[in-house]
């Protein structure tokens, strides 16, 4: 038994008792081990990233219902800044761990529905957006047309917000053309600065219940439950 125990241990790495074997050398290996390897690493970032553009989907589509209900009541009975206030705090307190409930995002939310008023372009585009380059696209833009052509070109080409913000600011439109296109709705590149930036959006987080972005396994547990209704 011990020399077995000897045996296995100059195979690997023993630390407190517990053997971790030692990966083979990759010239050991199938010649098609690397192909599988990428191949397989791929469908992991894939399926992370989805998972998360879910999430962020679920939260911007809520934040347009809740402005849509705001809009609603606004123009039927005059809702007005002391509402707002009390629907802050109530919301707050109802969900201590989500801080997307300020004043100031619900009167976003409510500019955001008002500002696109076909729940259909939403789901098809905006929402596939984190929300705060939703929020540069209320803030630097006025026509629909260019707001959704950023949108666009966003999830396309998978723009951060600062990136999209410089882009509008640099008039893109107008030296490109605002030609329509083709646009069909696909994952942005998940090397690509949208993806780095929805992967820490503390609105997602927020959302998720996990607003600290430390606690791993919880956040985990969160995006498999999410992932049995995609």
């Amino acid at each position: 038994m011990s020399k077995l125990k000897d045996k296995r241990i100059s195979r690997g790495r023993d630390k407190n008792k517990v053997l971790f074997p030692v990966a083979p050398v990759k010239s050991e290996l199938p010649g098609t081990y690397i192909n599988v390897l990428a191949d397989i690493k791929e469908k992991i970032a894939s399926a992370r990233l989805r998972t998360v553009l879910s999430a962020n989907t679920e939260l911007v589509l809520l934040y347009w219902e809740i402005g849509k209900s705001i809009l609603q009541k606004q123009t039927e009975e005059g809702w007005g800044t002391k509402v707002i206030d009390r629907l802050s705090h109530d919301l707050g307190e109802a969900f201590p761990d989500m801080k997307g409930f300020s004043p100031r995002n619900l009167k976003y939310m409510r500019s955001f529905a008002e500002a696109w008023l076909d729940r259909s372009v939403v789901q098809r585009v905006v929402a596939q957006i984190p929300w705060r380059s939703n929020l540069a696209l209320l803030d630097k833009l006025k026509s629909i047309e260019e707001r959704l052509w950023y949108a666009e070109r966003t999830l396309e080409f998978g723009w951060s917000q600062p990136v999209l913000i410089f882009q509008i600011e640099s008039r893109l439109h107008e030296r490109t053309g605002k030609a329509v296109t083709n646009f069909q709705t696909t994952l942005p590149p998940a090397d690509s600065d949208m993806a780095t930036q929805i992967f820490k959006d503390p609105y997602v987080f927020d959302f998720l219940g996990t607003a600290d972005f430390r606690r791993e396994t919880e956040l985990e547990q969160q995006l498999i439950l999410l992932r049995q209704f995609m």
